[in-house]
């Protein structure tokens, strides 16, 4: 098994109807990657519900169907599990609070992050994944 945190904008893209990054996550956990996210992520996605329908061209329905799906392939950590990490994380990436939880997590896992920011590159402690990397890891085209 291959534990991968998810940053929010894969989750965000995840919600496009037949999208490569949402094909890619549910290819990859059927291939038994465990793919998780700090507390607050999948209720932050869901305060962005407008956003994501607008953005993604969708209606209610679809989003609530997408988001049953992706809740059900994401597995959402405490920050309890996580919060001994913080201090460390917020050194990685100064000045980025909101993406702390997400580094904070992946030190304390031991697991890279699947993201497209490039900022978090700007560091070394955490190994940052992007679309091709996972795609070469999960032997995925």
């Amino acid at each position: 098994m291959r534990l991968i945190v998810v940053d929010a904008s894969i989750l965000f893209s995840f919600f496009k109807p037949e999208s490569f990054t949402r094909n890619l996550l549910k290819s990859i956990y059927l291939k038994g990657a465990k793919l998780i996210v700090p507390d607050f992520a999948l209720d932050e996605l869901y305060l962005l519900k407008q956003k994501i329908c607008k953005f993604c061209g969708i209606g209610g329905l679809e989003f609530i169907i997408s988001f049953a799906l992706l809740s059900e392939i994401i597995d959402v950590v405490p920050r309890s599990e996580f919060k001994k990490f913080e201090s460390k994380a917020l050194k990685l990436l100064p000045g980025h609070t909101k993406d702390m939880p997400y580094f904070a997590l992946a030190l304390s896992a031991g697991c890279g992050i699947w993201s497209n920011e490039k900022r978090f590159k700007e560091q070394s402690e955490v190994d940052i994944l992007s679309i091709n990397d996972i795609k070469r890891l999960f032997d995925v085209e």
